[in-house]
C-alpha cells in the first residue's frame, strides 16, 4: 500500500491535547489502536504538510475537473500552471 493508493480500511481518527502537553493522533482500525504523541512544534509542522496536500489535491481535482469539461483527456491544458 502506497501514499497514493486507494484503499478500503475503515479507521477512526482522533487529534487532541494531552494533560502533559503533547498532541495525540490517535488511529484506530481493525481493533488495532495506535496512539502518537508529537510536540506542539511537531504537530504544527504536520498540519503544514496536510493544509499543503490539502492545497494540492484541490488543485489536482480542479484540474481534471476543467479537462472534463472542456473534452479533454490525459495530462495538458485545463489547469493553471504556476500557481
Amino acid at each position: 500500500m502506497g501514499i497514493d493508493k486507494e484503499s478500503a480500511a475503515d479507521a477512526n481518527l482522533q487529534i487532541g491535547p494531552t494533560t502533559l502537553g503533547m498532541v495525540r493522533i490517535y488511529v484506530e482500525s481493525g481493533g488495532h489502536e495506535i496512539p502518537m504523541d508529537f510536540e506542539p512544534e511537531e504537530a504544527e509542522e504536520i498540519a503544514e504538510e496536510l493544509r499543503a496536500s490539502a492545497a494540492q489535491a484541490r488543485r489536482q481535482a480542479s484540474g481534471k475537473a476543467a479537462g472534463r469539461s472542456r473534452g479533454k483527456s490525459g495530462g495538458g491544458g485545463g489547469g493553471k500552471a504556476g500557481k
